[in-house]
């Protein structure tokens, strides 16, 4: 099973370059002038995001980490348990066939073939919710942290919020532009305030 739901801490390696945000604001800003190589073009300003350290630190992340996780773990258990006992049908099978007659044996054995399609089918449909179910954590993932850097930029006026990860793009980051932490208690704090707002909500009805 592992093989069908990849998890959704595999989007590591796609936010490394998603989470690059391009926030542009069109403050006062030097025009007309050509930056030489290596030059810095006075007044912008630039922090980044550690990605691997985002994630890691991220609440909704790690607790949808163990969601997913726990379902997958509870898939296979049952999968195993169906497969056993099926499994068990075929051996007793096997054991009284020659004690049936052709029609008991075929009949026996198409119902046999039909539960094996049952277990086939309903492991593919589980597997594929889970990826479902992925899917729309890692998007509700990316729009958390969209938001959230968003809602932060307008505070101090970024042009750039850069997403830095090991072996990608940004070869070098100055750890002064580093705003990773501020990042990550904001989302948390949004998150716990979510939470609480959602236990409230159904402790009312």
């Amino acid at each position: 099973m592992n093989n069908n739901t990849s998890l959704i801490w595999n989007i590591v390696l796609t936010l490394a370059v998603a989470v690059l945000f391009f926030l542009h604001f069109s403050g006062k800003s030097e025009t007309g002038a050509a930056v030489a190589d290596g030059g810095v073009v006075p007044g912008r300003r630039t922090v980044y995001v550690q990605v691997d350290s985002l994630l890691k630190n991220y609440d909704f992340f790690k607790e949808t980490k163990k969601e997913l996780e726990n379902k997958n773990f509870q898939l296979e258990n049952e999968l195993n348990t169906k497969g056993r006992s099926l499994q068990n049908e075929v051996a007793f099978f096997q054991q009284k066939a020659q004690t049936m007659t052709p029609e008991q044996a075929r009949s026996t054995e198409a119902q046999l073939m039909k539960k094996q399609q049952d277990l086939v089918a309903y492991r593919d449909q589980a597997a594929q919710g889970l990826q479902m179910e992925e899917g729309r954590k890692n998007e509700q993932l990316y729009k958390n942290i969209r938001a959230y850097i968003e809602k932060y930029n307008k505070e101090n006026g970024y042009e750039y919020v850069l997403g830095y990860s090991l072996g990608g793009g940004i070869l070098f980051a100055n750890p002064s532009l580093d705003v990773t932490q501020k990042i990550i208690d904001g989302l948390n704090k949004e998150h716990a305030a979510s939470g609480t707002a959602k236990a409230d909500t159904t402790a009312k009805k």
